[in-house]
């Protein structure tokens, strides 16, 4: 009978009516155990299905923020909902939703929304000559969606929601950052992961690989074999036994001086070890990015993530979302990233397009209206280096007006041991972060799941101090638990 009478609200259901100058591009009941196909989803999102666990009314709109730009959203409501409302993030410079955080938060009973965050697709070529997307992307999609989900959410149950939640990562890390300075009342609590913070800085940070390896047939090159075997082994000989055991995993990458020389070839020797041009090269991998002026533009790569940065920031080519910030949004699709410096850095800070820098150093609104944060960053990113969460951190701890702990009454920061970048990793990387495998095989529950430990927080005003999480046998829940890992404040 409970789903006969959803199903009905579901397809009386007239959003548009509620929403000002929206269309409306989908309305469907979608039954428990589906796996909903998106064929419509842009291919370089890379989600072409998602299996939905739980009966939902799914609801999709659009909405134009300006005469040339428009926010694309999906807002899923679970048939047993908790009062409970819950926006989701993006990731890169993407304009994709996420739906594996739609069905795992919709899964936990959250009424859900996700959006394309103004632009569809991994690139940044829609902002080119558009700053009204840049603006979609930067701050104005999220608040939006937020206000619009709320209010379709009250509306189709007949009830208002009573607590509201935001979860995202790198970008999405950003994002609820940037939320909690700029729209201080959209969330009572936020996870934000990864996060992308002072972005300007961040890509320019990823920008600076290229120069620094060159190309794959330069003649100083480093190659991914050499990066995953021969350097992760001597980072991992240099620094994994200074928390006293040898697991593969560094436990505090501060404690991490690594010194590359080791790997120098001695006299005559040309295999298993590295060139003096090479060296230097790794040296420079591993230094802080300082800009025209001597002063820090991004902090130093953690050691311990060579494996999947080898990957991409290192694999002799342009990174890709740096590469398309500075051809659609800094400069122009001529840009040569071959060719980037410490000038370009300072052009796309000094220009820091819709204010997409996100670097407070305090939150006093989002705390004085009693808004509760849990941040994370894994100890092995291979994407963000877990320093600059770092010194977010401290950032915070010294703007913030108010004695020494008043920081952890409202924002609590985790570090993730042998984690890469959002998940993944030789650590114990699996609590509840986001959808699919960082969620699978953990139960919803605040010792474990760090979504649940800030709806715990928000609701019964109870911090964590630390989070377990669980590393499965080969990454495999059917394989069992590994081992598990207290990660603490």
């Amino acid at each position: 009978m409970a789903r006969s009478i959803s199903l009905v609200a579901c397809i009386s259901f007239t959003p548009e009516a509620y929403i000002y100058n929206s269309t409306r591009h989908l309305l469907t009941y979608v039954a428990a155990g589906t796996n909903l196909t998106l064929p419509d989803n842009d291919p370089t999102c890379a989600r072409p299905s998602q299996i939905v666990a739980v009966d939902i009314c799914r609801v999709g709109l659009s909405i134009p923020t300006s005469n040339r730009s428009s926010i694309s959203f999906e807002l899923w409501l679970p048939e047993d909902w908790s009062h409970r409302f819950l926006v989701t993030g993006n990731g890169g410079i993407d304009g994709c939703i996420k739906y594996e955080d739609l069905a795992y938060t919709t899964q936990n009973n959250f009424a859900s929304v996700g959006s394309n965050n103004g632009h569809n697709g991994t690139t940044a070529i829609t902002m080119y000559h558009n700053p009204d997307v840049v603006t979609d992307f930067a701050w104005r999609s999220l608040h939006t969606i937020t206000v619009a989900g709320k209010k379709l959410t009250n509306l189709f149950y007949d009830k208002a929601y009573k607590k509201s939640y935001y979860l995202g990562c790198s970008l999405g890390g950003r994002q609820g950052i940037k939320a909690a300075d700029m729209f201080p009342g959209d969330f009572d609590g936020i996870v934000a992961g990864s996060p992308a913070l002072d972005f300007n800085n961040l890509q320019s940070w990823r920008a600076s690989f290229f120069p620094i390896t060159g190309s794959a047939n330069s003649s100083g090159f480093i190659s991914t074999a050499s990066w995953t075997t021969l350097i992760h082994d001597e980072v991992l000989k240099q620094c994994d036994g200074l928390d006293g055991v040898m697991d593969g995993i560094i436990e505090d990458p501060n404690l991490c001086s690594f010194r590359p020389e080791a790997l120098l070839c001695a006299k005559n020797a040309s295999t298993n070890c590295l060139t003096s041009t090479q060296v230097e090269t790794v040296r420079k991998i591993f230094s802080p990015f300082y800009g025209e002026d001597g002063n820090l533009i991004y902090p130093a790569m953690q050691p311990g993530s060579e494996i999947l940065a080898a990957e991409n920031l290192y694999a002799g080519k342009p990174f890709s979302y740096s590469e398309s910030w500075f051809k659609y949004v800094v400069y122009d699709p001529s840009w040569n990233a071959a060719t980037f410096d410490i000038h370009d850095a300072a052009k796309a800070e000094t220009l820091n397009p819709s204010d997409i820098r996100t670097w407070p150093d305090r939150l006093c609104g989002f705390r004085n209206r009693g808004g509760k944060m849990l941040l994370y960053h894994g100890g092995q990113d291979n994407q963000i280096t877990s320093f600059d969460t770092e010194r977010f951190y401290d950032r915070l701890s010294r703007g913030t007006p108010a004695p020494s702990d008043a920081l952890d009454a409202f924002f609590r920061f985790f570090r993730v041991p042998g984690m890469y970048h959002c998940n993944s990793g030789p650590g114990g990387w699996v609590m509840g972060q986001g959808g699919g495998a960082s969620a699978a095989g953990v139960p919803f529950a605040r010792a474990n799941n760090v979504l649940a430990a800030l709806v715990h927080w928000v609701e019964n005003g109870t911090a964590v101090d630390d989070i377990v999480g669980t590393k499965f046998v080969n990454d495999s829940v059917e394989l069992g638990v590994d081992f598990r890992h207290r990660h603490c404040r």
